[in-house]
């Protein structure tokens, strides 16, 4: 099923330092106003190069640390500490670095493996429900979080267990389009030539698992010059 009934905002920049500059701007914003309207910030984390390039940038923001919860899209089935976590990664480059309460950051338990994750992490984001922003990266192929073209999940869940994915490792646990689309904003980066052919299959309408992200307030897309080749 395309994408017929979501609006997509498109932003072009320059280069993906230029798209995780912006990513930052738009975290901040989006923190403010809803820590002045509700108290708390709610944000869905992305893994990747330029949202890692991104919470770099965060690291210096003037704000109240304790008012942000952390979420995450997606997790690969590994250690908790394996480099390759995105977690690890977020922690790596931002969380580590800022006085974020422990008790904020819910991790997903994918060490667990996906079928005991999966279930646990969706008790989780059930509480959360709606989120303020929802950060998403886009695949050579389209995919977004861990949810891969031509895989089939039921429609009811908030977390898929997700196996045999075609990128390594093949054991995952990710959010679902359900799930990641209840948000007040959503925002996807998309930067590098390799990200092209998926940019122009999105923007002709192709079902990517990226176009069925987005919920009432539509979906922005920042994405540099390579990406919109």
């Amino acid at each position: 099923m395309a994408q017929s009934n979501i609006e997509t905002r498109w932003h072009l920049l320059d280069d993906a330092r230029a798209v995780a500059a912006q990513a930052a701007l738009w975290i901040q914003r989006a923190a403010s106003r809803a820590i002045a309207q509700r108290g708390w910030f709610s944000i869905v984390l992305a893994g990747g190069n330029t949202p890692r390039l991104a919470y770099r940038l965060l690291v210096d923001t003037d704000t109240d640390w304790s008012r942000w919860v952390i979420y995450f899209g997606d997790e690969r089935c590994l250690p908790p500490d394996h480099r390759d976590r995105n977690s690890r990664m977020a922690a790596a480059a931002w969380l580590d670095a800022v006085p974020i309460p422990a008790d904020n950051v819910h991790v997903i338990p994918a060490q667990l493996g996906a079928e005991v994750a999966a279930p646990a992490y969706a008790k989780v984001i059930r509480a959360a429900l709606p989120f303020d922003l929802v950060l998403l990266g886009i695949g050579e192929d389209g995919h977004t979080a861990s949810l891969f073209p031509g895989q089939h999940h039921p429609a009811g869940q908030l977390v898929h267990a997700v196996y045999q994915a075609p990128k390594p490792p093949p054991e995952r646990v990710s959010l679902s389009a359900r799930a990641l689309s209840e948000t007040s904003e959503l925002l996807v980066l998309a930067s590098g030539a390799d990200k092209a052919p998926a940019v122009r299959a999105w923007r002709s309408g192709v079902a990517l698992p990226v176009a069925q992200v987005g919920g009432a307030g539509g979906v922005d897309v920042l994405l540099d010059k390579a990406a919109d080749g």
